[in-house]
């Protein structure tokens, strides 16, 4: 896969992300810093490292499905591994401007 090709995917992927939203915040996971790192190889396999608001979190089990299921829909993509982290401590501090905003934290 070339370097532009790689580089669409990867948008493409993140424009996935940000269509999964934690039902217990009305912000998308991508943009709440939940989206640790996204690695792509050149074979299309996608493998993304995430955490979640708490380990408590009621989603723990559906949310990194979710995930899995709408990044592997995206053309392009062979394969997804979903990796629940929880290195570092998700915080506020985490979340995008936008994400802050919205939420009125800023």
């Amino acid at each position: 896969m070339k370097t532009s090709e790689k580089k669409s995917l990867q948008k493409e992927i993140v424009a996935a992300l940000k269509t999964v939203e934690d039902p217990e915040i009305p912000v998308d996971i991508y943009e709440l810093g939940l989206i640790y790192e996204v690695k792509l190889d050149d074979n299309g396999g996608v493998e993304i490292d995430m955490t979640l608001t708490s380990p408590h979190c009621p989603v723990a089990e559906s949310l990194p499905v979710e995930v899995e299921e709408k990044v592997n829909a995206v053309e392009g993509v062979d394969s997804v591994k979903v990796n629940i982290v929880w290195e570092p401590i998700w915080d506020r501090d985490m979340m995008s401007e936008e994400a802050k905003l919205e939420l009125g934290f800023l």
